[in-house]
């Protein structure tokens, strides 16, 4: 009996699986679709605004999945997520440009530089998880927090360049000095200037993918359920001996690697960016789309991060996006008054009646 309880709920993880890989291609052939249709009838039907979208969109929905990895699976609420997509973003750049003339293919180049990023932001999760993740709550949000911004002002004072005697790096534009063949990649608050953009809808499209095929297969594994254990009772969890740090580790560096990852694609899809972009309000935004997709639902942190990040900046020339971050604070606290509240619960759940035996984990 509790083989076939375990081959059923398997194969409803897997279902479930599969229907995100079905929404995120489906997603992707339409609007290639779109876009062959749109260049042989010579009709706009995805607008430049919205192409110019597609790759950050993309960034941010592996951003969300990833903060769902920490913050739904694992328990622990991380308000330093940014941090790890700016390390991915300009060590990305940097490998992108030292690589330029070594790979002279694009796509390959691009691919490199974010498994450069996702090794930078995989550092960064080990350096900060190993004596973070012994705080619990608010505590561990404190410090998430103070190295996201601990990170963004190392790199606003950071200068990085290469001449013929190689890598050049400083914490001040005194102690900068480069031959006068050399090129500077990073100026300190100017950011990374000069950028050759390599980013594409296919590689943020293939990211996701690998993404979804990270997470997904690591909550449906032993670890995974390891991991549900510690949120869920970590005293209980710990005395039938699963080991604390290990898997709280585990799940937060492969959160910080994958935004790694994420923040390389986003860094090479301008052709300058600076540290502010990642800063406290990019942090609370990924989470929002978290927390509105529903905690622990990778299928909701998908659909989330796309609708919540793409409709504000197609809204932009109505005012709304000027006020954003003022109607997700108000939705975040409707949603906590909701999920607080019996009677406002019950009532939700009348008018969107949940499906019976539905995963808790799509």
């Amino acid at each position: 009996m509790e083989k076939r309880l375990n081959g059923k709920r398997l194969s409803k993880a897997s279902r479930s699986g599969f229907i995100n890989y079905g929404i995120v291609i489906a997603a992707f052939v339409l609007i290639q679709i779109l876009l062959v249709v749109q260049k042989l009838l010579g009709v706009t039907l995805v607008s430049n605004s919205l192409q110019s979208l597609l790759v950050p969109t993309c960034c941010y929905i592996v951003m969300a999945v990833s903060l769902n990895l920490t913050v739904g699976i694992l328990g622990e609420l991380s308000l330093g997520h940014a941090g790890f997509m700016s390390l991915g973003a300009f060590s990305g750049i940097v490998a992108s440009f030292l690589l330029a003339d070594v790979i002279p293919f694009a796509p390959l180049r691009l691919a490199l530089s974010m498994i450069v990023g996702a090794v930078f932001g995989a550092l960064g999760g080990v350096i900060v998880g190993v004596p973070v993740l012994r705080l619990q709550g608010d505590y561990l949000a404190i410090v998430t927090l103070a190295f996201g911004q601990i990170i963004k002002n190392i790199i606003m004072v950071l200068y990085v360049g290469v001449d013929e005697k190689g890598l050049h790096i400083a914490a001040s534009s005194e102690r900068f000095n480069l031959g006068p063949d050399g090129t500077t990649i990073i100026k300190g608050p100017m950011g990374a200037v000069g950028v050759t953009k390599l980013a594409s809808f296919t590689a943020g499209f293939v990211l996701i993918l690998i993404t979804l095929v990270v997470v997904q297969n690591l909550v449906n594994s032993r670890s995974g359920r390891a991991i549900m254990a510690l949120r869920d009772n970590r005293i209980a969890a710990e005395s039938v001996g699963i080991n604390t740090t290990k898997y709280k580790l585990m799940a937060f560096v492969t959160s910080a690697a994958l935004a790694g990852a994420a923040g390389a694609l986003f860094g090479l899809n301008y052709s300058s960016t600076v540290a502010s972009k990642f800063d406290f309000n990019a942090s609370i935004l990924v989470l929002v789309f978290v927390v509105l997709g529903g905690l622990g639902s990778i299928r909701g942190s998908i659909i989330a991060a796309a609708l919540l990040y793409v409709l504000p900046e197609q809204l932009r020339g109505l005012g709304i996006d000027d006020f954003r971050m003022l109607i997700y604070a108000i939705i975040l606290i409707l949603v906590m008054l909701v999920t607080n509240n019996d009677q406002l619960k019950a009532l939700v759940g009348r008018i969107i009646p949940k499906r019976k035996g539905a995963a808790s984990h799509g």
